[in-house]
């Protein structure tokens, strides 16, 4: 059974949605991101993806309050990315009471420094994040471009003890127009036994049936709870 993780994006302490990671096409739905939490809660949701965009893009830890005020509201298992450069924002973000630290530029920008993470903190504690365009990353916060190949990263650090990956197709994320399917297919054929959790263009139950059958352990759904494509009634299956 695969398991829902609805997205939080945060901007200015605000729950927003970007489209195609686009910091100039900005969606705003709620300056309390907290009760957007306690509403997933309450219908079902244990697990939740906070992104602090804020982070992402200056290099630096910008809406740690978001988090505590969440951790403080409900009861969610939380990953929190966005800004984390050192092992003290690793600490700071685990200490805040996120479940999981979200490490994406990092791993491709300083591989040894995430090696020491995963060694310090333990797999279990950090999240892989890959945000991809044409199975090439992106990083920085989707802003650059890099030459390095997605199968090749994901191998690389599966032998430094990774365990768990969340993948962004970033040419479908908040475009309401399906998830990259085959590239998950394609992820989980040469790596079985990686935790793949799906993330990017959800635009309908239907899609997370697909990504069901193509083997995802889990999905990231943003813009399509949001504007009520995806109900947690038709989720209800997915949360018992």
């Amino acid at each position: 059974m695969i398991e829902i993780i609805p997205a939080i994006d945060i901007i200015n302490g605000c729950c927003v949605r970007l489209t195609r990671g686009d910091f100039d096409r900005k969606t705003v739905y709620s300056d309390k991101p907290e009760d957007i939490a306690k509403g997933f809660e309450d219908a079902g949701i244990k697990r939740l993806h906070l992104v602090d965009l804020d982070g992402a893009k200056t290099g630096k830890l910008v809406n740690l309050d978001v988090l505590k005020k969440i951790v403080l509201t409900t009861s969610l298992d939380i990953d929190f990315g966005g800004g984390i450069k050192t092992t003290g924002d690793v600490k700071e973000v685990l200490a805040a009471g996120a479940k999981w630290a979200t490490i994406g530029s990092m791993a491709v920008k300083q591989s040894e420094l995430f090696a020491e993470w995963l060694q310090h903190f333990g797999a279990e504690k950090i999240l892989l994040g890959a945000d991809v365009k044409n199975e090439m990353l992106v990083i920085n916060g989707w802003l650059q471009q890099t030459e390095i190949n997605l199968f090749d990263f994901i191998e690389e650090k599966i032998k430094m003890g990774v365990k768990r990956l969340f993948c962004t197709d970033v040419a479908m994320d908040g475009l309401l127009e399906g998830p990259s399917v085959d590239l998950y297919k394609k992820i989980k054929k040469r790596f079985p036994d990686l935790y793949l959790i799906a993330s990017g263009g959800v635009s309908g139950i239907a899609d997370v049936e697909a990504l069901e059958q193509a083997g995802c352990e889990a999905v990231i759904i943003g813009k399509a709870i949001y504007e009520g494509r995806i109900t947690f009634t038709e989720l209800q299956k997915y949360l018992n």
